[in-house]
């Protein structure tokens, strides 16, 4: 049996420029890319869905996303990578947390191509920088950086919240 999946944005044009305007989105992680080494690499492809020689880690049908609103950073992902202090709590690990005071800053290229630079401020064990890349037909790429984990990157796409 073949079956053939297509993947297609999540926002159009106008659905990207009114979301990210307005602070209001949903950032699905598709896949996983943590920072490329032999060791991560080795571990990663004993994973499912791990391909260990490219670093990157299948995510889809997983509910791994980075919620913004103007008022609200939450995130919910996957960490993998070397961490330089580990939580004493196994499920405290990953990337967990809801800031309410965070910087902002967002800029557009000449091809339409968003750019957000998001700071956290409030988070007792560590604060992230967040750079999220997003094209006009709501494909983004998300790097993750804090002083006590090495980067992490993912892939996936931009969404507009369900209405309450």
């Amino acid at each position: 049996m073949l079956t053939i999946t297509h993947a297609f944005a999540q926002t159009d044009k106008e659905t990207t420029t009114k979301i990210v305007a307005d602070k209001n989105y949903i950032f699905t992680a598709n896949n996983a890319m943590p920072l490329a080494n032999n060791d991560i690499s080795r571990i990663m492809s004993s994973f499912p869905g791990g391909q260990g020689g490219s670093g990157t880690i299948n995510l889809s049908g997983s509910q791994y996303d980075l919620k913004v609103t103007k008022d609200s950073i939450v995130a919910y992902l996957p960490y993998y990578g070397r961490a330089y202090s580990a939580p004493y709590n196994p499920t405290d690990g990953g990337i967990k947390f809801t800031s309410k005071k965070f910087t902002y800053k967002e800029s557009k290229n000449k091809k339409g191509t968003y750019s957000i630079n998001i700071s956290t401020n409030d988070l007792k064990k560590e604060n992230y920088q967040l750079y999220l890349s997003i094209s006009q037909n709501g494909y983004a790429s998300l790097m993750v950086n804090s002083i006590n984990k090495q980067s992490i990157n993912f892939n996936g796409l931009l969404e507009e919240p369900k209405k309450k």
